[in-house]
């Protein structure tokens, strides 16, 4: 196997990582209860989903 033959620039490496950086989260008001909530989850805090309760409410 070769070794590189040219040391990679700052620029190269840093165009090569633009894509690693993390998102924010986005989340949206649950329709049932309001409190925030990430999409396509259940709600933490209701238990629903898409109108149906799938699991219990926390106190």
């Amino acid at each position: 196997m070769q070794a590189p033959k040219r040391r990679t620039s700052r620029s190269k490496r840093n165009m090569r990582r633009s894509h690693d950086a993390l998102r924010p989260v986005n989340p949206i008001a649950c329709p049932n209860c309001g409190e925030p909530a990430m999409p396509h989850r259940i709600c933490g805090h209701c238990g629903t989903y898409r109108g149906r309760e799938l699991a219990t409410a926390k106190e």
